[in-house]
């Protein structure tokens, strides 16, 4: 009875992802001080999700993602993964991570402990953020540092952005407003 439930939602169009895609709000990651950090205590806010390191050119967009945070607090949360992926660039520990955050740019955001962003060692919470079969949305190539991911209200992907993109652009703040 189960396989022919599959087959039937499959002739018309369900897919088993598709059924049953979540929302980032059914994570909970590590954060830079050990703590928690609980997706689902951003319902009702749009989620800005980016991986960072302290070592590449475009860190001085902390100082932007911060601006932003800011700005939009009571409807946005910006999210810093830091990774090591591209270049060694992001080479601390995650208590180097946080002070550099903190002395440099005065980052108040959420930022989540160290992780991989790519390849066979990528965290659950990216593979869902990047893989369409997993988000329901899209595929999305983590090719650099500070890549952005937007997700709405309810936890789903509205759109990526690659690194040149200003965490104060148009092309984001234009969901903001």
């Amino acid at each position: 009875m189960k396989y022919l439930l599959v087959i039937m939602l499959s002739l018309f169009g369900f897919s088993k992802n598709k059924a049953q895609a979540k929302s980032i709000h059914s994570f909970k990651v590590e954060a830079l001080d050990g703590s928690n950090i609980d997706f689902s205590n951003f319902k009702g806010k749009k989620i800005l999700v980016v991986n960072t390191a302290s070592e590449c050119g475009f860190t001085p967009q902390y100082a932007d993602l911060e601006k932003l945070y800011e700005q939009y607090k009571d409807k946005l949360v910006v999210v810093g993964f830091p990774a090591n992926n591209f270049g060694g660039q992001e080479p601390g520990a995650n208590h180097e991570i946080a002070t550099f955050c903190q002395r440099n740019y005065g980052v108040q955001f959420p930022m989540a402990a160290k992780i991989s962003v790519k390849g066979d060692d990528i965290a659950p919470i990216y593979k869902f953020l990047t893989d369409k079969k997993e988000n329901g949305v899209k595929n999305t190539k983590i090719l650099w540092n500070f890549t952005k991911i937007l997700l709405d209200e309810k936890g789903h992907i509205i759109d990526s952005f690659v690194s040149t993109t200003n965490p104060m652009s148009e092309s984001i703040t234009k969901y903001l407003k």
